[in-house]
């Protein structure tokens, strides 16, 4: 498919991935029509920080995903859906599960039964490599069995067969897509590099983390944002099941070690107990496979880790971005 021109939805457009995948489907030439979430305030989330130029090419749309009606409004006209919008922290599932199963599941619902409806060319739905848990084996494909190790996991596993379920009873042309660990400027507080990083930069000489031993695939946005436009312009992904990798892992310390000798060399890490997860929740290790990706787009992770940190490093030490991290607590 080729999408340059293409009226495209992309849900979750405020946040850290979906912001990526705004300026990448600009600069593939789509029309972009931007889901956020709405407040009273008309925050439109990290798009607010774009260049007056890049913002001026977007259409906003200010809803809520678990409101069909809006939802409905939002696909109708679009040719082609990013549905990204979801709540993803880890932590905060265990003590609002609830609010996960409205926001992941039946939003996710939503968009499929719109899509469906106003027959809509193709839909990507973005699932988490947090749905496999602990590697059973590794690299992780996408054969490799679901197990919700939290709320989160839980609910995104629903999410994603409930997209598999309109693929196989209604023929919607709907891909999920299944990013590892994401990592890169805008990502959200809670994640670890954010973490380890706004800690760093605020002149703290004790980190405070929580497990150490997990180890993660992690993929720059700007290469998870390609895999997503790839996936989109290629025919053969309907109905398919695709990772977002890059087939190498690493421990939190190792990571945390790596982000201490660029920083601060005199910072040491110490154990926060409030900051481990349950023991049977914790995913261990996860190290995805990439071949089947590779294999129907040609997609390959172009950032190296170093890159990446740099990179990522680089945005963090901007004032105005590095304030907006409480750096003094734990953010779940």
């Amino acid at each position: 498919m080729n999408i340059s021109g293409k009226k495209v939805l992309v849900t979750g457009a405020d946040g850290f991935i979906g912001s990526h995948l705004v300026e990448r489907l600009l600069a593939e030439g789509c029309q972009v029509k931007a889901f956020v979430y709405y407040n009273s305030f008309n925050r439109w989330g990290w798009l607010d920080t774009l260049p007056v130029h890049i913002i001026s090419q977007i259409e906003i749309f200010t809803g809520d995903i678990r409101d069909p009606n809006g939802v409905r409004q939002a696909i109708k006209g679009c040719d082609v859906v990013f549905h990204l919008a979801a709540l993803i922290a880890i932590p905060f599932s265990y003590h609002s599960p609830d609010s996960y199963v409205d926001t992941n599941v039946k939003g996710t619902l939503n968009v499929l039964q719109a899509a469906k409806d106003y027959n809509v060319e193709k839909t990507l739905v973005t699932s988490t490599s947090e749905v496999y848990g602990t590697a059973l084996y590794v690299p992780i494909d996408e054969k490799h069995p679901r197990q919700g190790q939290s709320p989160y996991s839980a609910t995104k596993i629903g999410a994603d067969a409930m997209a598999d379920s309109f693929y196989r009873s209604f023929n919607l042309p709907v891909t999920i897509v299944r990013p590892f660990n994401t990592y890169g400027p805008r990502q959200s507080a809670r994640a670890v590099i954010p973490t380890i990083i706004s800690q760093l930069l605020s002149e703290k000489n004790e980190i405070k983390l929580g497990a150490l031993q997990p180890t993660r695939d992690l993929v720059f946005v700007k290469d998870t944002a390609e895999g997503f436009v790839q996936i989109a312009k290629t025919d053969n992904t309907n109905g398919q099941e695709i990772n977002i990798s890059t087939q190498q892992e690493i421990s939190i310390g190792n990571l945390a070690q790596k982000l201490i000798n660029i920083i601060n060399p005199q910072a040491t890490i110490i154990s926060d107990d409030v900051r481990l997860r349950p023991e049977k929740s914790e995913v261990e290790r996860l190290l995805g496979n990439n071949e089947k990706l590779f294999g129907l787009t040609g997609w390959k992770p172009y950032t190296s880790i170093d890159e990446g940190l740099a990179q990522t490093i680089e945005w963090f030490r901007n004032p105005d971005h590095l304030k907006q991290y409480k750096a003094d607590i734990y953010n779940v």
